[in-house]
């Protein structure tokens, strides 16, 4: 059975997941951590659910998403994966926007550059790439296609989408991101974003503001 759970971490409360299987046929306390903002919260509820990560996948660049990776990565050995567009984030403050409001974020490794379409296998779990630029060039989304969940990052919010006026956000490619790799996956799925509620791929296909102004700015 497949077990996610959601924390808030850093100063602009990213949902930060932690995703696994608890199988009784298996004995594996893997999982997978996606954008950790604050190493200790996360490292905590790792040890409270007696897990170790394989892999902390990253759907975007921003500081507020990357902020607890560099000292996860250390403690516990997982990888680190992030699209090439976006990787200049994890060790430069300037293009993780951090300077923009005078915080820092320690650099790290890239072990792994996603790409679209790649397939991801990590604690047992098979994560599907989805390229999403619009928020930021080298933005993804994390499809585990056989339970029909998307991690969406900062692309898609409950009745919302990604802020595109800051550098490398590009409003048209937002819009079809979300309307024609988005919204045309078949059938509903849950959608986890970075922040706030979850919502879902049917829910958003008929509510979200994109498809009813027809434009993401």
């Amino acid at each position: 059975m497949l077990r996610i759970v959601s924390i808030p971490t850093g100063p602009l409360a990213v949902n930060t997941y932690i995703v696994w299987r608890d199988d009784e046929k298996t004995d594996t306390h893997e999982c997978v951590v996606i954008d950790p903002a604050n190493s200790g919260k996360v490292l905590r509820k790792l040890s409270e659910l007696h897990l170790v990560p394989t892999a902390i996948l990253i759907t975007h660049g921003h500081f507020d998403h990357i902020m607890g990776v560099a000292r996860l990565r250390e403690q516990t050995g997982a990888k680190v994966y992030v699209n090439r567009l976006d990787a200049a984030s994890m060790r430069d403050n300037g293009a993780s926007l951090a300077s923009m409001i005078g915080v820092k974020v320690d650099p790290t490794t890239v072990d792994v550059f996603v790409e679209d379409n790649m397939v991801i296998t990590e604690a047992g779990i098979e994560f599907n790439v989805i390229h999403t630029p619009g928020h930021t060039k080298g933005g993804v989304c994390y499809v585990i296609e056989n339970e029909k969940v998307i991690f969406s990052g900062d692309t898609l919010f409950f009745m919302s989408y990604g802020r595109t006026d800051l550098p490398g956000g590009d409003a048209p490619a937002l819009y079809d991101s979300i309307i024609y790799r988005l919204f045309t996956l078949k059938g509903d799925y849950r959608v986890l974003p970075g922040h706030d509620r979850e919502t879902t791929l049917d829910f958003e296909r008929e509510h979200n503001m994109c498809v009813q102004s027809g434009v993401c700015e």
